[in-house]
């Protein structure tokens, strides 16, 4: 197969998980461009031809922003950890740290399943009645 951005087998995967596959791809895909406009900008000394490579890198940082808001849009504790972290003043780590453990939190108080967790998202069954 010319694609290897699953790890279980495709046809098991619901139609979702492989949307979300090729977006995570695409982003991949994106960041990797962008990088390398970025080392190519760095030693071209021409100025026409560093701004083209400018311009084109534009383009890819709007494709890289328009893939992770859909996944965003598609996964709410993502979402929810990022709007903790981006475009806030102060530590990174600090912020990321304090918007998963919230998100987490947040999302295994709603009873949601959460991965990485043993919880299976059902809530606690001390004190319920018999």
């Amino acid at each position: 197969m010319g694609f290897d951005q699953y790890h279980e087998p495709a046809d098991e995967l619901p139609e979702g998980t492989r949307t979300f596959a090729r977006l995570c791809a695409s982003l991949t895909e994106e960041a990797e461009a962008i990088g390398w406009y970025e080392q190519r900008l760095a030693v071209e000394s021409d100025r026409e031809a560093r701004s083209v490579m400018r311009d084109a890198q534009g383009e890819e940082f709007k494709h890289f922003c328009m893939d992770l808001e859909f996944l965003l849009r598609r996964t709410p504790l993502w979402r929810e950890i990022a709007e903790g972290i981006l475009f806030q003043e102060g530590s990174i780590v600090e912020h990321g740290e304090e918007a998963e453990e919230e998100a987490v939190e947040g999302a295994a108080a709603r009873g949601a399943p959460v991965a990485g967790s043993t919880s299976l998202g059902i809530g606690g069954l001390r004190g319920a009645a018999s």
